[in-house]
Formats: structure tokens, C-alpha cells, sequence
């Protein structure tokens, strides 16, 4: 609904743009087999837990095959690898066969769930067997450890749309449906709901692990949060380590700390009955950089001022999207949950904060989608040119707004020369109950922040390459360059979350900070993690670009 440049839309106008929004469903997702309770798992301490269905696979796809081409890609096409074979595994027998060949046969194996990662870590040259965990996908209740069993390979629209229609509850995951568990919940994994009741890992319970030990045996072990648990370390580095360091994760167990009793519908938080969500869109005709700097700050601020555990506002999820002012427009998502009490009254607090002096009013436009879906971001494409995107994001977290220098160098590379509409940056709401867990209890050190930004060029043709990767860089340099080119923990910034991983932090040309990219990813937590590492990796099987490494 378009307003008159001098008016702003009322709260009744932005009430009635954010129409229901069923919750946890999304556009295309499969919802696959009706939930069922998981059979009763048998064995000890290292058995596999929940005991495999009749399994798919394995499947050995070479080059030469038909289909080798099509399962090297994963959704960034700036990377494709070369194995000299997929092996398509269905359950967690087949992935320790898998990486016990590997290992007798001196190649390096990595395992993909989603392809969503952004960097080459499933792809780099040196990888020689490519695991493809995607059928390994079940979601279901696992009464023995009173927690809900998910497997690697199911997308997060599985898992939402399995527990919703099965027992009500949620996890707070990520708003793209098509993103795989795997490498998203071992990573730290947050979402729309994640303000309100925490990341991921706040509410793991257990992890099945294929590891390999100093012998090059491969066995899968089970690690929970138990306090006597003798793999606990094991447990705690999957609670934000990130994947591709410890081993490979067969199937994780969610249950929400403090949770009690054996009713699985009281075990993770209650999903929302209903989202509420609405856009609202700026024209670039009317801002200036004083209009864009204050919209930039009104955003961060209120995140200040509204992110402490328990606090009304951490009930809405924002997502502020400023794309190159060659795109013409840019927009900002809102979402909550429709039954949070005051619900008009926090959605019409948080409108007046934004647009405190920042000219003529935003647009107010209908959204369709109940998460964030990161294929519809501004400037991605649609149909068919989505198939062979290329992109470079580089991320930090936030403790509190970015200065005046830093907000000029954004609006200075948003209205540049070199850009296109496809460049840009999100501004995404974090903290609250995120807040509320030390940074030691977890492998997740950045606990007192109140944002996520994430910079980002997205384009199509290789011949491209060179130049939307100096713009990304350019940008990035540029709002941190008084901390060497990165967010180096101070008053703003707190390092950067490794489900984002950006190897230009590990490049000393890029990152000048002096600063090691291992410091700005886990914080203190790091030393702990090279402790694991050299327990459960022992012969350094699992690496990447920006792997934990051994200690020395």
C-alpha cells in the first residue's frame, strides 16, 4: 500500500500488512513421512543410538556418471569440487564405512548435508571423497533420551513442519527452509525465534559423532550434555564449533534445558500458533546519507535498548536489508509471534523508533513468506538464474551500533560507482535469550551482542569474480578499518559467527588486525576446542580452511 511521501503509514495500516503467517511452513518445503515415535535405542555409551530404518544407499557416484556433475554442486557455484568419488550415504553404518575407506586409502573426506556452506570447505581441491548426507533425513521423537532425534540430511523445513504438526513445538533455527541441520546446528544455528528463546545449541541435548581414532578406526560415538557423561567434551564443541572439525554428526537430539517428564510436547518451546510479519520498503530517491545514517541507527538502537533477556521486544525478529542504491529500493522484515501480549503496541514502539527522523515514511507492503528465505533476498535473481549463483558474504556480531565513521563508509559504498543491485548488507536482530547463557557453557563465545551483520555480493558470471569481490572486501575493509579490516572484539563489534565463515579473516593481507581469525570466530573458547580436537581428531582427518587446529 503505497503512502503519501509526507505521511506515515498508521499502526492500524502496518497491523493490517502483517497479515497470519502459519508457522514453521514454507512455499515448496516436502513435509515427507508423518512423525512417528523412534524406536527404543539398544547397546552402550558408543552405539548409534536410535536404531537405523531400512536404509538408502550406499550409492558411489564417479566421474564419468550422470549424475556426478549434479551432486558435486552445493547453492554457492563459486565452488565445485573434484572428487574422485560421492559417496551417498542413508544411515550412520554407511558414513563410518565411508570415512573408514578414506582413511585406509589416505584421502580426505568431508561430509555435506545442505550445500549451503559459503566457503570451499565441502569443495576444496584436496578433498577426495565428497559424503552426501541429504537422505539421511528423519526427524522424530526418541523416547529413550526424551528428546526429539534429527538427522543431519533433513532440512530445517522438515524439521519445523515434522515437530509443528507432530507435537507443537519448534527449535529456534533459521529462517531458509532448505538449509540441512548438519552443518546449521553444529555451528550455533539461530533464527526468527532465536530473541526469544535462544540459538540452537541452547536447546541440544546429544550428538552422534562418526569419529576416527589413533589407529584410523572409524566408530560413531554418542555424546550428550549429561554431567557424568564420559564425552562430554565432545558434546560441548558441537555446541557452536562449527562442522568439519571433530568428526561427522549422524544425528543430533534436541531437549530444552530444564525441560522434565516424558511428554514430548512440553520437551522444546511451544511453537507460535500464528506469525505476524510485514515489510516495509525505502526508495533511495528519498534518502540522503543524514535520512540513510539515522534509519541505520534508529535500527541499531532500538537492539540496544530492546535486546535483554526477557524484555518485551525480543519478541520481533528484524532484518534490515540495505542493497546498493542501484537496486532503487531496499526493504526491512519484521516477524513475531501473533499471540505475544501487546503485540500492536511493541510493533507500533518499534515503527516510531525506526523512523525517527529519516524523511519521507517507508512503504508498507505484504510478505507471503513465514521465514526468511535467503534465496529471496533483494538482488538474488528468480527462476532459473538462481541455479548458478555465485556470492561472497563476510559477517560480524554487534555489541551495539556502528559509529558515525563507520555508518558514512556504508552509505559511501552503497552509493558508489562500482556496486550493482545485487550488493549489499543485512542488518539482523540477536541477543535476548541468547544473552542469557555464559559464553563458556557453550562453544558460542559471542554472548552479549545484539545484532548480526552481514555484508554480500551476489552475482552470476565467473568473468565477475574480480569485481563484486573487491566491492564486498572494499566495504568490509572500509567500516572496519580502525581494527585492521575486522571486528575485532571492542564497544561495537565481538568477532563473527562461523556459520558465516569468511577465509579473508585467516588472510594477514586482508585481516591486518593482528588478530587471529580463530580468536574472532570462538573467542576464549578456542583453546578448549584444540583440546577436543586432539582427543577426538588425533590424526587431523577432519580439516578446512579455517578447521580447529591441533595444539601445538
Amino acid at each position: 500500500m503505497a503512502q503519501h511521501p509526507d505521511q506515515s503509514p498508521t499502526r492500524r495500516q502496518i497491523l493490517t500488512t502483517a497479515g497470519g503467517l502459519a508457522v514453521g511452513t514454507a512455499a515448496a518445503v516436502s513435509l515427507g513421512a508423518p512423525p512417528a515415535a523412534a524406536s527404543t535405542p539398544q547397546g552402550g555409551p558408543d552405539d548409534a543410538g536410535t536404531p537405523e530404518p531400512t536404509a538408502f544407499g550406499p550409492v558411489t557416484v564417479e566421474p564419468g556418471d550422470p549424475r556426478y556433475e549434479s551432486l558435486l554442486r552445493g547453492d554457492n557455484f563459486r565452488f565445485v569440487g573434484s572428487p574422485d568419488e560421492i559417496r551417498v550415504c542413508g544411515s550412520t553404518e554407511q558414513v563410518v564405512r565411508a570415512v573408514a575407506d578414506a582413511v585406509r586409502s589416505g584421502r580426505q573426506v568431508a561430509a555435506r548435508s545442505g550445500g549451503h556452506c559459503f566457503e570451499d570447505f565441502t569443495a576444496a581441491p584436496s578433498v577426495r571423497m565428497l559424503l552426501d548426507l541429504s537422505p539421511m533425513d528423519a526427524v522424530g521423537y526418541d523416547p529413550r533420551r526424551r528428546a526429539f532425534a534429527v538427522q543431519p540430511g533433513a532440512t530445517l523445513g522438515r524439521v519445523y513442519t515434522t515437530l509443528f504438526k507432530g507435537w507443537g513445538v519448534t527449535v529456534p533455527a533459521g529462517g531458509c527452509p532448505e538449509v540441512g541441520a548438519g552443518g546449521h546446528f553444529v555451528g550455533g544455528g539461530y533464527g526468527p525465534l532465536s530473541r526469544r528463546y535462544g540459538s540452537v545449541v541452547d536447546h541440544l541435548y546429544g550428538v552422534e559423532v562418526v569419529v576416527v581414532d589413533k589407529d584410523g578406526s572409524a566408530r560413531a560415538v554418542v555424546a550428550t550434555r549429561e554431567p557424568d557423561d564420559p564425552h562430554g567434551d565432545l558434546f560441548w564443541a558441537h555446541t557452536g564449533g562449527g562442522g568439519g572439525n571433530f568428526g561427522i554428526v549422524t544425528r543430533y537430539w534436541l531437549r530444552s534445558p530444564g525441560a522434565s517428564g516424558d511428554d514430548p510436547t512440553r520437551l522444546l518451546p511451544p511453537s507460535p500458533k500464528q506469525m505476524r510479519a510485514f515489510v516495509l520498503t525505502w526508495s533511495w530517491k528519498d534518502l540522503d546519507e543524514r535520512r540513510f545514517t539515522t534509519l541505520l541507527r534508529n535500527f541499531c538502537t532500538w537492539h540496544e535498548e530492546n535486546s535483554t533477556p526477557g524484555a518485551p521486544g525480543t519478541g520481533l525478529y528484524n532484518v534490515l536489508m540495505p542493497m546498493h542504491r542501484s537496486a532503487g529500493s531496499f526493504i526491512m522484515l519484521t516477524q513475531m509471534d501473533a499471540d505475544l501480549p501487546d503485540a500492536d503496541q511493541l510493533l507500533e514502539d518499534f515503527y516510531t523508533a525506526l523512523v525517527r527522523d529519516t524523511g519521507p515514511a517507508p512503504t508498507a507492503v505484504p510478505f507471503t513468506s513465514s521465514w526468511l528465505h535467503a534465496t529471496t533476498w533483494p538482488g538474488t535473481g528468480e527462476g532459473g538464474d538462481i541455479a548458478t549463483r555465485r556470492y561472497k558474504l563476510k559477517a560480524a556480531y554487534l555489541r551495539r551500533s556502528f559509529t558515525d565513521v563507520q555508518l558514512s563508509a556504508i552509505y559511501a559504498h552503497l552509493t558508489d560507482k562500482t556496486g550493482d543491485t545485487q550488493s549489499g548488507m543485512l542488518l539482523v536482530g540477536y541477543g535476548g535469550q541468547v544473552q542469557s547463557v555464559p559464553p563458556q557453557a557453550t562453544a558460542v563465545a559471542q554472548r552479549d551482542v545484539v545484532m548480526k551483520a552481514v555484508f554480500q555480493s551476489i552475482w552470476y558470471a565467473e568473468s565477475d569474480d574480480a569485481t563484486h569481490l573487491a566491492w564486498v572486501r572494499g566495504l568490509y575493509h572500509d567500516v572496519f578499518a580502525a581494527t585492521g579490516g575486522a571486528p575485532v572484539p571492542d564497544a561495537v563489534a565481538h568477532g563473527s559467527y562461523i556459520n558465516y565463515p569468511d577465509v579473508d579473516l585467516a588472510d594477514p593481507a586482508l585481516n591486518t588486525s593482528g588478530v587471529p581469525w580463530s580468536t574472532l570466530y570462538y573467542g576464549d573458547n578456542y583453546p578448549r576446542l584444540q583440546r577436543v580436537k586432539a582427543r577426538w581428531d588425533p590424526r587431523n582427518v577432519f580439516r578446512h580452511a579455517l578447521s580447529i587446529e591441533p595444539p601445538i
